[in-house]
C-alpha cells in the first residue's frame, strides 16, 4: 500500500508556533507539534523562525506541501539587505495609537473606509510606519521593506529569494492595501512614511509561493483569522468568534462591506472573498488573570462562574487589561465596578470576568450585523471557547446559537487546507465536527442591563 499524501499547516501565533500534518485525502490530523514564542509586544523575528524550526523538526517526513498562517498586523522592518532593523512590533502593541489617530485625522474616516476599507489604529502597520518615522529616524532611514510574519517565514523557508510574497488577507491588514481596489495604495503608505516602501507581491489564494530546496511546495500563506475561516470551511451563515490572546469576530462575505463608522475592518479572506472583522485586544487572558487571582485552574474557574447569579449581582469587570482597540480605549485599564459587601464573592468575580468578555464579544458581533452581516449563529474557537460559562454568556448576550467545534487549531488546519490547494489545484472538502451547541438562556431577564452596564461604564471611564 502506498503512503498517504500528506500536507501541513503552520500557525505562527502570538504565543506559539503550531504545526499540523494532515492526511490530504481525509483531512485527518496525523501529527502535531508546537514550540513557544516569547512574551511581549515587541519581539525579534528570529525568535519566530527558531520556533518554526523547532516545531517542524523531524515532523515533515513525507509531507508534500506546507502553508504558513500567522498573526496579522505585526510589522517586521527590514533594510535593503533583508535584515531586521529592530524588533518587530506586534498587533497588540499600543505605542502607535497616536500615530493612527493622526492618520485618521489627516484623511478623515470616510476616505479611509472608502479607499482602504479600514480606519487606522495603532495595530495596523500603516500606523507603525508613521510611529517609526516620528520616533526612530535612524531606523526609518534604513527601512526598505515591511513584511508581516507569514510573509517573512515563507520568505525564509524559500532561502530569501529576491522577491518576497504575501496574500490578499495579510496585505489587507496593513492599512496601505485597498480592499475595494484590490491593490497597494502608494498614497496611504507615503502619507504614513513620507516616501515609498517596498511591499511583497500579492499571490492568489491557490498560487504557490515557491518550492524549498528540499522539494516542499509552499502555498501562498495567509493571516491567522482568514486561515481559521478556511479551516472551518466557514460560510456566510456564521460569525466566527475567536477567543485567544485577543478576541476577533469575523464573517465570510462575497463582497466588501463598507462600515462608515470604521469599527469593522473590511479585509480579504484566504479564498478570494472578504472577511470583515472587529478586533479586541483582550480575550481569554482576562479569564486566566482572574483565575490566577483566585488561585484556581481554568476548569475550577469555569465551575465557579456557573455558581453565580446570571448578572453577577451587579458586579462589573471592564476587561481592558492590556489597553483596548475596540472599543477605542488604547490607554485604558481594567476596572471593577459595582462592588458591595454582599456581592464581593469569588463566584461573582469569576462571573463578572466571563460577562466582561462576553459583553465585548456581543458588542463586536452587533457591529458586524450593523454593517450587513446576516449570520444566524456564532462559531466559537480558540482557547477561551473551552469555557462553558463563556459560551453560554455569549449565546445569551447575543441572542444567537453558539457552536463549539471539537478541534481548536483551525488556523493551522486552514493553512494545511491551503497547502493542499497549492499542491493539487483543488480545495479539499474536509468535514468538520461541530461538537456542542449552546442556545441563549430564554429566562435571562438581566441581559439588556448587563450590556448597558458595560457600555456605560466603559464610555464614562475611558471614552474621553
Amino acid at each position: 500500500m502506498s503512503a498517504p499524501l500528506l500536507v501541513a499547516g503552520v500557525d505562527s501565533s502570538t504565543q506559539n508556533c503550531k504545526l499540523l500534518v494532515v492526511d490530504a485525502a481525509s483531512g485527518r490530523i496525523v501529527r502535531r507539534a508546537s514550540a513557544p514564542h516569547p512574551d511581549g509586544t515587541a519581539v525579534a523575528p528570529g525568535r519566530w523562525w527558531d520556533a518554526l524550526i523547532a516545531a517542524t523538526s523531524g515532523m515533515l517526513d513525507g509531507v508534500a506541501a506546507l502553508s504558513v498562517a500567522a498573526q496579522q498586523h505585526t510589522a517586521i522592518f527590514l533594510d535593503a539587505h533583508g535584515e531586521s532593523i529592530r524588533d518587530a512590533i506586534l498587533w497588540n502593541d499600543v505605542r502607535a495609537a497616536d500615530a493612527g489617530l493622526a492618520l485618521r485625522a489627516h484623511w478623515g474616516r470616510e476616505r479611509w473606509t472608502t479607499e482602504i476599507g479600514l480606519v487606522p489604529t495603532g495595530a495596523h502597520p500603516v500606523a507603525k510606519l508613521r510611529w517609526l518615522r516620528d520616533n526612530e529616524p535612524g531606523n526609518a532611514a534604513r527601512l526598505a521593506h515591511v513584511l508581516l510574519p507569514h510573509d517573512w517565514l515563507t520568505w525564509n523557508l524559500l532561502a530569501r529569494p529576491a522577491e518576497a510574497t504575501t496574500d490578499r488577507s495579510d496585505a489587507s491588514s496593513t492599512g496601505y492595501w485597498s480592499v475595494p481596489g484590490s491593490g497597494y495604495s502608494s498614497r496611504a503608505a507615503e502619507l504614513a512614511f513620507g516616501r515609498p516602501i517596498a511591499s511583497p507581491r500579492v499571490l492568489g489564494p491557490r498560487e504557490r509561493a515557491g518550492t524549498t530546496r528540499a522539494g516542499l511546495v509552499l502555498g501562498a500563506g495567509c493571516g491567522d483569522n482568514p486561515a481559521a475561516a478556511l479551516g472551518l470551511s466557514a460560510g456566510p451563515d456564521e460569525i466566527i468568534l475567536s477567543v485567544g490572546t485577543s478576541m476577533t469576530a469575523t464573517a465570510v462575505s462575497a463582497s466588501p462591506l463598507h462600515d462608515p463608522d470604521g469599527v469593522v475592518d473590511d479585509m480579504a479572506d484566504a479564498t478570494g472573498r472578504f472577511l470583515p472583522i472587529v478586533t479586541s485586544l483582550n480575550g481569554a487572558r482576562v479569564l486566566v488573570a482572574v483565575a490566577r487571582l483566585l488561585s484556581i485552574d481554568l476548569d475550577a474557574f469555569d465551575e465557579l462562574a456557573s455558581l453565580a447569579a446570571g448578572d453577577a449581582e451587579g458586579l462589573c469587570l471592564l476587561p481592558y487589561l492590556d489597553g483596548e482597540r475596540h472599543p477605542p480605549f488604547p490607554s485604558s485599564t481594567g476596572a471593577l465596578l459595582g462592588v458591595t459587601r454582599s456581592n464581593l464573592r469569588p463566584e461573582n468575580l469569576a462571573r463578572a470576568a466571563v460577562l466582561g468578555v462576553a459583553a465585548a464579544a456581543a458588542d463586536s458581533i452587533a457591529h458586524l450585523r450593523r454593517a450587513g452581516v446576516t449570520a444566524d449563529r456564532v462559531t466559537m474557537i480558540g482557547g477561551g471557547s473551552r469555557s462553558r460559562s463563556l459560551r453560554q454568556a455569549v449565546a445569551t448576550l447575543t441572542g444567537l446559537v453558539v457552536v463549539h467545534p471539537r478541534s481548536e487549531e483551525y488556523a493551522a488546519y486552514g493553512a494545511a487546507r491551503q497547502a493542499h490547494w497549492a499542491l493539487t489545484g483543488r480545495l479539499p472538502d474536509w468535514q468538520r465536527d461541530d461538537g456542542s451547541v449552546t442556545a441563549p438562556d430564554p429566562d435571562a431577564s438581566w441581559r439588556a442591563e448587563v450590556l448597558e452596564r458595560h457600555a456605560d461604564h466603559g464610555a464614562r471611564l475611558f471614552g474621553g
